[in-house]
């Protein structure tokens, strides 16, 4: 069984699910799973964890990332994608590509969204698209997110694509959605292609028939996923304490109460994931790996 991450250049036409199902065959193992789910419409980095790495996911998914999108002026639908059902049309004014640059610029900064309700949100435990498509009557809350950049790459009157850069939970097609209203008409998003997760670019993404050919050339270390935790390094006597579930003794300088950090040993191996508890000066155990990753 391998213990690491795979960048997937993930096709258009496919479920973030069907990719997984995909590699569950070609690696021959069972307990995969993905950072990031990608619509079917989308394509792009598609980070997928193999064996005790899966237990990484939670901090994997919340790097900053980049896609280009591209809309279409006055046409929405319920899905606010091209997949869906139109349910409005709108006269597109006449805009220039310095006018849309302008509204684009601003939605950058920390903004409220509205995601869409054909998203993978639980709402009591069910995903709220399967809600949205029973039609239910649910409401998502609003969420703070930050779109770090916004660049227009080309538009035509109607039509046009940008290059965003984002947080973790940011819906880009209800940004095109709210970016439709601020030009007064609406749209709607009619492709979409991640360019970059974290460290995973798409540039150095497999492609499923790549993977095909050498599925263990593309496997990348564990904790590329958690790169931004800040690295200590413990005894091999404080690493079997952690693995027991026992706290230890630790000094470090800038540490405050409830820090995260990743615990390597003496031979560099990953050994886990501890919490800092200030008041003891100890490191307690939180996700740990008996043989390392």
């Amino acid at each position: 069984m391998i213990h690491g991450i795979i960048n997937v250049l993930k096709p258009t036409g496919m479920s973030s699910h069907d990719v997984i199902g995909c590699l569950r065959r070609i690696y021959g193992m069972k307990k995969m799973g993905h950072a990031g789910t990608l619509d079917p419409l989308a394509a792009g980095v598609l980070p997928v964890y193999a064996g005790q790495a899966t237990r990484l996911i939670e901090y994997g998914d919340s790097d900053v990332k980049s896609y280009h999108a591209e809309f279409v002026l006055g046409l929405a639908t319920d899905t606010e994608d091209s997949t869906g059902t139109v349910v409005e049309t709108a006269p597109v004014p006449d805009l220039t590509a310095d006018d849309v640059r302008r509204t684009l610029a601003s939605f950058c900064g920390d903004i409220d969204q509205a995601p869409s309700k054909y998203s993978a949100i639980n709402v009591n435990g069910v995903k709220a698209y399967k809600l949205a498509r029973q039609d239910r009557d649910f409401t998502l809350p609003v969420r703070q997110v930050t779109i770090h950049s916004l660049e227009l790459l080309s538009f035509d009157g109607r039509r046009g694509t940008f290059a965003v850069t984002c947080s973790k939970g940011t819906y880009v097609r209800s940004l095109i959605r709210d970016l439709g209203t601020a030009l007064g008409t609406c749209a709607c998003m009619t492709y979409l292609v991640r360019t970059r997760a974290g460290l995973f670019t798409i540039e150095e993404a497999a492609t499923l028939e790549m993977l095909e050919r050498d599925p263990a050339a593309y496997v990348l270390p564990a904790d590329m996923a958690i790169h931004d935790i800040r690295r200590a390094k413990c005894s091999a006597k404080q690493c079997d304490f952690l693995l027991q579930g026992r706290p230890v003794p630790f000094a470090g300088p800038n540490l405050t109460d409830g820090d995260v950090l990743r615990v390597y040993g003496p031979d560099g191996r990953l050994m886990g994931i501890v919490r800092y508890d200030e008041a003891h000066h100890i490191l307690r155990p939180h996700k740990m790996f008996a043989d390392g990753l």
